[in-house]
């Protein structure tokens, strides 16, 4: 890079309407219900081209009351735009406070666009010899560019950022100068400023008319050498592509001055950067930015003065200084008087001691069976239960007070020592707190240790209160408790062969790593406890979730048999299949190319087949070969269809057939999934390593997967047990509908039912079509499908499918009452609930942004019925769990996958245990409307269900 000054100019409302809409499918939403997408993005954007070029120059220019002079000379100029979304109205303070705290320049003047002002300044700058970059992803600024002005584009979706010189925007807009693209903007026009343009004049012939005429003013000139229909449009309009221009002309006199002293990036003030970013919850920006402004030769020396002088101020409580103290009374203060930044071990009083001798344990369960309530943690490497190591356990009944259990030798070792505190783990008066218990129960498995007594789930807990946001240790302490964990990286080390064994550190830095999890934990839960009790979700939490923690602990303890030989075969017949697809579709495009590659197969079809005339492409230039975009042209090309069926064969023998036998246990010669509480926000439970949720089943060769999931042994029968229509017969009973619940009172088929009452038909005469479509539309209200969405799935024109939910809405009226009611409740509490008191919060359900406030819309109505169902199957897991266990049965519950449960069920068991299970889950929650089970067995989960 030259050693020119540099200059970076940053397009504030460009970037932050980038970050917002960039994760607008899953915006950042912090504990506060903030949604903070935008000024993450921007921020980021910001820190990435500080981090990244190190400029000694920098400002940030904002659009202030749109431009005057563009506005009256246009009145409808920008005039189609929405109204800007909340979150950025929001964002935009924020980021003022940012940029004012790290010491940046805000530039903005009113009646003027951040174009104009950057425009301006670039020129300026340029003339005291600064190289310019116009950060901004926006290509109205291409007209810019000169030998000493450039266009700096940030990276994106994996794509890293681009500069734009001369050359790249003589390539780009096929235009000798960069000042040519105001002719090809005045040509082509802008919808999102509503330039008019030329009317009929796109992207091609606008580059057309600059090769031939080189200008707006040349063509006009020229008209006369045009022909048809274009030469009366361009002539008829004249004055509007004159007025084009002048709208696309980036202003370069406004009223700024560049002075180089104004625009040097100074030294942040980290205390407020710190204040700022607590409050949004940006917990790595805030850590990363004093690490960003240390490598700037200027900001060195400050930094590390920050850094000396705040290491004085320590003060640490020493674990190895108190060892003879164990046990005692003193009370623990907070010592941190910096609010501004996280408390840590290093500047906060604690009481973390180490317990290794057989006499420092005896007094300390001597001391732990007399508390009421005690927070433990169990260190281990390895996250694998069956096979992971424990380290030692840590106890902490007080804040800031802790005792760290050694279990640093061999599996003996550790069994005689764990053995020693059976009688606080299987004491059923004191309560156990922990954050992921599940875990915790599944390694004191391996033991023969039973967790006892009432539970506190930490994370649980929090999943509850705040289903949205993360629910780990470190963001929940940083969250509420003001309080930084120790990493375990800044103890071992990084990865890589220098990284050591925690084992190998000395026994304090165990000792405070470890009991600080368990104090943190006890911390939490006085919080969290008191706000469970608050949002009335006690019930919830004691009745339903830590009841189910446990249920859910035996049925990952127990897995399930796989038969890897049935696998290994379905495998050999997938790879013949995969091939038979290659050659046919090799054939029908008569070429052969890389099935698996997305440029290749773009090429192929839409440069060597034509299949469509104006193709989508993506950022990088090359055609679109995504599932959405193939599956729009299936019904139309055989071929595309074959290449879906191509990829979901692949997917399916990389993902289940070749990858389930690797995730068989060696132990136990069965396969382990977890279940998630605390992932989906609507309640549901979610399946990991493996996901056995997700296997595909509406494909034959997906269905045979299922086969491979077997009983323990001949003396065994897989049995399913599915609800049916559960979220169906939920709607029917909260909106209260009595002509569907008439319907399914009466043992009906609803689909075929609600296609009788929307066509004006006897049930007998519905056809298998229309059933079809009613079903669409049963399933399509509950997930709040419009008409659109419909059409494209019963492939019907728009009109059909507005004319189809029209109909069905007068057939069940007060179901459509229902739905606007579940709005109106969401609209005014912005959140709502299912039948058990779980809450789904909807920050966005008075968006002024109506794609943002639809989504909200659909959940609002959607939640409450998931969720109800999610409720009602893992009341049904307790129920039963308690009726198997009591009745000391054989017979074991093995998986839940969205509304069925699978048991592996002893064969003397089968006819005992069938009704009683059914019993079970059709009366877990009483509705106006009966819940029903399907019931199926076989030798295998195919079979059964």
């Amino acid at each position: 890079m030259s050693t020119q000054k540099r200059l970076f100019l940053l397009d504030a409302y460009a970037l932050i309407f980038r970050g917002y809409y960039a994760l607008i499918k899953n915006p950042r939403i912090n504990s506060k219900g903030m949604d903070t997408s935008a000024i993450l993005g921007f921020t980021n954007s910001l820190l990435d081209v500080i981090k990244r070029e190190k400029p000694n120059h920098l400002a940030v220019a904002f659009d202030k009351g749109g431009s005057h002079i563009r506005s009256e000379a246009f009145p409808e100029y920008k005039s189609n735009r929405q109204e800007t979304p909340e979150a950025i109205k929001i964002a935009v303070p924020y980021i003022h406070k940012i940029l004012e705290a790290m010491h940046i320049p805000i530039i903005e003047k009113e009646g003027f666009e951040a174009d104009d002002l950057i425009g301006t300044l670039s020129k300026q700058a340029e003339k005291e010899g600064f190289q310019t970059f116009m950060v901004t992803p926006d290509k109205d600024f291409a007209q810019l560019v000169s030998e000493n002005i450039f266009m700096y584009k940030p990276s994106r979706m994996g794509n890293g950022i681009e500069i734009w010189g001369i050359p790249e925007v003589q390539k780009k807009f096929e235009v000798e100068r960069p000042e040519q693209v105001i002719d090809y903007l005045g040509m082509m026009g802008d919808a999102v400023d509503n330039i008019p343009g030329l009317p009929g004049v796109g992207d091609k012939t606008a580059k057309k008319f600059l090769k031939t005429y080189g200008s707006m003013e040349n063509l006009l000139a020229n008209t006369h050498e045009l022909k048809g229909k274009m030469r009366e449009k361009v002539e008829a309009n004249k004055e509007l592509g004159l007025l084009s221009k002048q709208l696309a002309t980036i202003l370069l006199d406004c009223p700024v001055q560049f002075h180089e002293k104004d625009f040097e990036l100074n030294h942040p003030d980290f205390n407020k950067t710190a204040e700022i970013f607590k409050e949004l919850e940006f917990r790595r920006i805030a850590e990363s930015l004093p690490k960003i402004f240390e490598s700037f030769p200027s900001h060195k020396n400050q930094t590390q003065q920050q850094k000396e002088s705040s290491s004085t101020e320590k003060s640490q409580t020493s674990a190895t200084s108190h060892q003879f103290d164990l046990f005692s009374t003193i009370d623990i203060e907070d010592s941190s008087e910096n609010n501004l930044n996280y408390k840590t071990t290093e500047n906060s009083n604690h009481f973390y001691q180490f317990v290794d001798t057989p006499f420092s344990r005896k007094l300390l369960l001597k001391k732990l069976i007399t508390q009421k309530s005690v927070s433990f943690h169990i260190e281990t490497i390895g996250a694998n239960s069956f096979e992971a190591d424990i380290i030692g356990v840590s106890f902490s009944y007080e804040k800031g007070k802790g005792y760290f259990v050694n279990l640093s030798g061999d599996k003996e070792n550790t069994k005689e020592i764990l053995e020693e505190f059976r009688p606080f783990f299987e004491n059923k008066t004191i309560e156990k707190i922990g954050h992921n218990i599940k875990y915790s129960i599944k390694v004191l498995y391996n033991y023969a240790i039973k967790l006892k007594g009432n539970l506190f789930d930490t994370m649980l807990a929090h999943y509850l209160l705040n289903p949205d946001m993360r629910h780990n240790l470190d963001v929940l302490s940083e969250t509420y408790l003001n309080y930084k964990p120790t990493s375990l990286e800044s103890l071992i080390g990084k990865k890589g062969k220098n990284q050591l064994s925690i084992r190998k550190i000395e026994l304090k830095k165990q000792a405070n790593f470890t009991v600080e999890k368990a104090d943190l934990t006890f911390q939490l839960k006085q919080f969290f406890e008191k706000d469970i009790a608050k949002l009335n979700l006690k019930k919830l939490y004691v009745n339903i979730e830590i009841p189910l923690l446990r249920v859910l602990a035996s049925m990952e303890l127990e897995g399930i048999r796989l038969d890897a030989d049935f696998l290994n075969s379905l495998s050999e017949k997938l790879i013949e299949d995969i091939q038979n697809l290659e050659n046919t579709i090799y054939k029908e495009a008569n070429i052969e190319f890389n099935l698996a590659s997305p440029k290749q197969l773009g090429d192929v079809l839409f440069e060597h087949l034509k299949l469509v005339e104006k193709p989508k492409k993506t950022k990088t230039g090359q055609y679109a070969t995504g599932e959405e975009i193939l599956s729009k042209l299936a019904p139309k090309h055989k071929i595309v269809k074959e290449i879906l069926e191509w990829r979901g064969l692949v997917k399916l023998k990389n993902t289940y057939v070749d990858a389930l036998p690797n995730d068989v246990n060696k132990k136990t010669g069965r396969i382990h999934t977890t279940f998630s509480q605390a992932v989906a926000s609507t309640g549901r439970l979610s399946s990991n390593n493996p996901n056995l949720q997700n296997i595909p089943i509406r494909t034959e060769r997906g269905r045979q997967v299922r086969k491979a999931f077997v009983p323990r042994n001949e003396n065994y029968t897989l049995v399913s047990a599915d609800y049916s229509q559960i979220e169906l017969r939920i709607i029917a009973s909260l909106s209260n509908d009595k002509s569907m619940i008439e319907s399914f009172n009466r043992g009906e088929d609803i689909h075929a039912s609600t296609a009788a009452k929307i066509y004006g038909i006897p049930l007998n005469e519905v056809t298998r079509e229309q059933r079809s479509d009613a079903k669409a539309v049963n399933f399509g209200i509950i997930y709040g499908q419009g008409a659109f969405t419909l059409a494209q799935q019963l492939n019907k024109s728009r009109a059909e499918a507005k004319e189809l939910i029209d109909s069905y809405y007068k057939t069940f009226p007060t179901l459509k009452q229902y739905i606007a009611n579940q709005i109106d409740f969401a609209r005014e509490n912005e959140y709502v609930e299912t039948i058990s008191g779980r809450r789904r919060y909807l920050k966005n359900i008075n968006s002024q942004n109506a794609i943002v406030r639809s989504g909200d819309e659909r959940n609002a109505v959607n939640a409450p019925i998931q969720g109800s169902a999610a409720d009602i199957i893992k009341i049904a897991m307790i129920k039963i769990d308690t009726l198997l266990k009591e009745g000391n049965y054989k017979s074991k519950m093995l998986l839940q996958v969205h509304d069925e449960l699978v048991f592996d069920m002893h064969n003397d068991e089968i006819a005992t245990l069938k009704p009683l299970i059914i019993k079970e889950m059709e009366h877990a929650f009483e509705f106006s409307v009966p819940l029903t089970v399907d019931l199926g067995e076989g030798q295998n989960w195919l079979e059964a269900h």
